[in-house]
């Protein structure tokens, strides 16, 4: 998938189904949904997103964040919460896991997506400071096809948290040939999604 997989894990459906609606486009799909925590785990491991969007309150009041425990403990992957309540003690709760952004319900499109297109660029920024700065020349040492420059434009762009749209402008191309460039890549980094080629890339840096 060229886009970023969005996991929604969300208890109610008409909520759920419209997320889905406005996250499948050009620059996000939704990899899965998850009407509770058991569906959500299972998610996670079987079918890895590259975020998460996690209601706070499902069948068991505080379920959106034991995922993002596990999020925390076993994914290094972006998430935020989105919510009914707005109450100190939620946000108390919500600020001990770090989520990367937080949306009160009711919300529309264009708040979601602006809050999940920062929370990704952000995560993304954050999460690199902790790796060296990517490198062509030190990438193809360890790759038995190596990226063109262009290739390797285009995931430094990934790898900083930008949309497929957000690329295309940079590199005055279309969004199509965006995805294209990210298909080579993923091939020449064994990788099927973005989460997995950034940490193919940092893994690579760190050789």
């Amino acid at each position: 998938m060229n886009e970023i997989r969005v996991l929604i894990v969300e208890d109610e459906p008409v909520i759920a189904t419209n997320m889905s609606m406005y996250l499948n486009n050009n620059d996000f799909s939704v990899s899965g949904i998850a009407y509770d925590f058991d569906e959500a785990v299972a998610q996670l491991h079987q079918n890895t997103p590259d975020a998460a969007i996690l209601d706070i309150g499902m069948e068991n009041s505080d379920d959106g964040i034991h995922v993002a425990e596990i999020i925390n403990a076993h994914y290094r992957i972006p998430f935020l919460f989105v919510t009914s309540y707005a109450d100190k003690e939620t946000l108390q709760k919500a600020k001990k896991v770090e989520p990367s952004g937080y949306i009160v319900k009711p919300f529309n499109e264009k708040t979601l997506l602006a809050t999940l297109e920062i929370a990704i660029s952000n995560f993304a920024n954050s999460s690199n400071r902790q790796v060296p700065e990517l490198n062509l020349n030190k990438l193809n040492k360890h790759l038995l096809s190596p990226l063109t420059e262009r290739e390797f434009e285009v995931f430094q762009n990934i790898y900083s948290g930008k949309t497929n749209n957000q690329i295309a402008e940079i590199m005055f191309v279309s969004v199509n040939t965006i995805k294209a460039h990210i298909k080579s890549g993923y091939l020449k980094l064994d990788s099927s999604s973005r989460s997995t080629a950034i940490k193919r890339l940092r893994e690579l840096m760190l050789k």
